[in-house]
């Protein structure tokens, strides 16, 4: 009787249009491309002045009224130009290869007349205070870009999305939490990493071990070695959703004796 091949299961981890809203609700660094080839070096790759993803996946973009970008938009025919935006996903904390992922929103980039631009940097005020946004209408363009398609690539994958995968998501309930959770954990509580790193493998236990990212479903460690770097999830016994339950799963995965105490007689 031949044996079936045994299966390694994956911790689990939020599902990629959740991690593409995560990535996109931090607001890290953005890069502009026009999705084909042109002869003008000016609009190869471009960092806007400020860039905002909106619950939909559109996109707004702020740049300099007299920027090459601006101009090819309103150069081509429809008023629009196809693009791509990066965005990066960078460690909160100081790691020797600081980004963790990468979310492609690939779509037409449009100005809007400037009505529309003064509504929409109010809208994103609202949510996102910024001083650039004054400067609409006074030396700054509102661009938006209309999703067609997003690319997510992390440790967990390289997955394809529509646009309506990622409206429905949600971003993970600790997004807004987790960079001063993670800094505090490295700075404050190296006894806790130290005593997290049980859970690695024994040949990744001599390397630096670092705090990496956290989620709903649980920690991850990078492990900084001579021979690279190794990302492991730690995963929870069960989906977290605040701080109090996240202590308690960081607690389990330590081996706090109070805390198995209390599951026994809980």
């Amino acid at each position: 009787m031949t044996e079936a091949p045994m299966t390694i299961r994956r911790p689990p981890a939020p599902n990629p249009a959740e991690r593409a809203k995560t990535i996109a609700s931090r607001n890290g660094p953005a890069t502009l491309m026009p999705t084909v080839e042109r002869t003008d070096n000016d609009v190869e790759r471009v960092v806007p002045v400020l860039h905002h993803v909106h619950s939909s996946g559109s996109v707004s973009v702020l740049l300099p009224d007299g920027h090459s970008l601006v101009k090819a938009t309103k150069q081509t025919q429809r008023g629009e130009l196809a693009v791509m935006i990066e965005l990066a996903d960078h460690a909160p904390v100081d790691l020797r290869e600081p980004i963790r992922g990468l979310l492609w929103i690939t779509g037409w980039l449009r100005p809007l007349t400037e009505v529309s631009a003064r509504a929409r940097a109010v809208s994103i005020a609202e949510t996102r205070p910024d001083p650039r946004l004054l400067d609409v209408g006074h030396g700054l363009t509102v661009l938006r870009l209309t999703p067609a398609s997003l690319v997510l690539a992390d440790a967990e994958g390289t997955h394809s999305l529509r646009p309506h995968m990622f409206s429905a998501a949600p971003p993970d309930p600790f997004h807004d939490y987790e960079a001063d959770w993670l800094r505090h954990l490295e700075s404050d509580h190296a006894d806790v990493v130290d005593q997290l790193a049980k859970h690695l493998p024994p040949a990744l236990r001599d390397g630096r071990i670092r705090p990496l990212g956290l989620d709903r479903f649980g920690l991850r460690l990078r492990v900084e070695s001579d021979s690279g770097d190794h990302d492991v999830r730690l995963a929870f016994s069960r989906p977290v959703d605040g701080p109090p339950q996240l202590a308690m799963e960081i607690q389990r995965l330590v081996g706090c004796p109070m805390h198995h105490r209390q599951d026994e007689h809980g």
